[in-house]
């Protein structure tokens, strides 16, 4: 019997990918959006209104749910708190009710944010205290929380962490990794001097890695009654790319063959006065996956940009 997957924030960077390693498995695969809503594919749902979303579980009966909306950029979410915490908390929770009360599993696409990144304390293993320094980590936390204590009673709410995204966009603003290749573009300018952040730790992960884990979750905690009942809650899933923004740049000055003369790279770390903290270090731990049986093999982050800009060179 063909099973349905109903993904939210469907037209987004990370919901395109789940959208497609669905559909590729064969499974009948229906998205939500709302500006970029393409019915009847990609659903126009808003999430912040608890009687829409009961109405689309209902349509579409989908065995799972991928939650991938979100308020996603942590600036944003630090100019209008309230606006991001209507759809990374409180429409996360309604879905959370929603789907317990229909016995459907929901997985629930988290940020490493969540965790405080201070020197020497990562990686984090996915039972590790979360203490996040900014609002957008803390947003995220509460929807766990909201996720977790709803479907406490049937155990079908699973929270997935992972870090920075990259991958195919429709805009390089989409990805914090992406548009840095539109950094290395505008450093190349006549008296260009872009500065960039060579302090914070990151570990770029393809959109694609992450779509296939859902599938690989789905599949194991609906095909497995043990699973279910006594497998992990909360998962997390990363490549092990350990990178700056700075030295991403240079890897994409490599692959371009342009030079990072325009670009000075900054070492202070986080500025205490900015109104965004942005941790150093949150790598995640990948091992309850792998205890689960779970592949956390990743893309090599070089091979896949040179062929995304066909750079072949040698």
């Amino acid at each position: 019997m063909t099973r349905t997957v109903l993904v939210t924030g469907a037209t987004g960077l990370l919901g395109r990918q789940v959208v497609h390693a669905f559909k590729s498995a064969g499974w009948n695969t229906v998205g939500t959006g709302q500006t970029r809503a393409q019915p009847p594919a990609i659903l126009k749902v808003n999430l912040t209104d608890s009687s829409e979303i009961s109405t689309v579980l209902q349509e579409v009966k989908p065995d799972v749910v991928i939650h991938c909306a979100a308020n996603r950029f942590p600036d944003k979410c630090n100019e209008n708190p309230q606006e991001a915490k209507a759809i990374n908390v409180e429409a996360s929770q309604q879905l959370a009710q929603a789907s317990s009360k229909n016995n459907i599993l929901l997985i629930y696409i988290s940020t490493d944010y969540v965790f405080s990144g201070k020197p020497g304390e990562a990686p984090y293993e996915a039972d590790a205290i979360p203490y996040p320094t900014n609002i957008y980590g803390q947003l995220k936390l509460d929807g766990e929380v909201a996720i977790l204590k709803d479907t406490e009673e049937t155990g079908l709410g699973i929270v997935l962490r992972v870090p920075v995204l990259y991958g195919k966009v429709e805009d390089n603003k989409e990805s914090a990794v992406n548009v840095l290749m539109d950094a290395l573009w505008k450093s190349q300018e006549k008296d260009a001097h872009v500065k960039m952040d060579d302090w914070a730790q990151r570990y770029p992960t393809n959109t694609e890695d992450v779509a296939r884990v859902c599938l690989d979750i789905a599949r194991k905690y609906l095909d497995d009654g043990n699973a279910r009942v006594s497998g992990p809650k909360i998962l997390q899933f990363s490549s092990e790319d350990r990178m700056t923004k700075y030295e991403i740049c240079q890897l994409f000055g490599d692959i371009m063959g342009l030079s990072l003369d325009g670009m000075t790279a900054e070492k202070e770390g986080s500025d205490p006065k900015a109104n965004v903290q942005r941790p150093y270090d949150t790598h995640l731990s990948t091992r309850a996956l792998r205890d689960i049986g779970i592949d956390v093999r990743t893309q090599d982050f070089t091979a896949w940009w040179r062929r995304e800009v066909k750079a072949f060179r040698k």
